[in-house]
């Protein structure tokens, strides 16, 4: 059987390709790859998040981005849709795209079976290489448990781990803090 040879894409052909895809795809290193789509728990957390963040973000220069804004991470060529950004002061966009943004302060990441170990692998390795990414969050969506991590002032990342409803996560960098309760309200095990 023949292998089908891939076939690889430069970064304004796959945003080209984006404006008139009905599905959302990832691209890196000239490659594109579908995008899941998620389950209703996953869609509970975000919102969940998304809801608490906007409303503690209303007297601030902060503005949360939920699934649909595009991230670009040039030094690994990389296009992706983390479940949510948060961006403080002005957003920096790819190329003056208002869809792309380049300068997250915080990622937040709901894991699914399909992605927890990309997510928190290689993912999370090519988000490191954003200067402005201070903390990254993975929800596991599955269980009460979350993974804050965020980098020290001497570039190494600390990793924290929640697994009681009523613990706290703090983000210090936007001074956010939610219980995993209400990151799981609604969500039936």
């Amino acid at each position: 059987m023949e292998e089908q040879a891939k076939q690889y894409h430069t970064p304004e052909e796959y945003l080209a390709l984006e404006e008139t895809a009905e599905f959302k795809s990832e691209y890196y290193r000239g490659e594109i790859f579908a995008m899941a789509g998620g389950s209703v728990d996953h869609n509970q957390i975000i919102s969940n998040l998304n809801a608490r963040l906007n409303l503690a973000f209303r007297n601030k220069n902060c503005r949360v981005y939920a699934a649909d804004v595009r991230l670009r991470v040039e030094a690994r060529d990389m296009f992706t849709y983390p479940d949510l950004l948060v961006v403080c002061g002005q957003p920096e966009f790819y190329r003056d795209r208002n869809d792309t943004v380049t300068n997250p302060l915080v990622i937040i990441e709901v894991l699914s079976e399909s992605t927890k170990n990309y997510d928190r692998g290689e993912k999370f390795e090519i988000y490191r290489t954003l200067p402005t990414l201070k903390e990254y969050i993975l929800v596991d969506q599955y269980k009460a448990h979350l993974e804050h991590f965020s980098r020290t002032g001497k570039g190494q990342w600390l990793l924290e781990e929640f697994d009681h409803p009523d613990a706290i996560l703090h983000l210090p960098e936007i001074d956010f803090q939610i219980s995993l309760r209400e990151i799981y309200d609604k969500i039936e095990w």
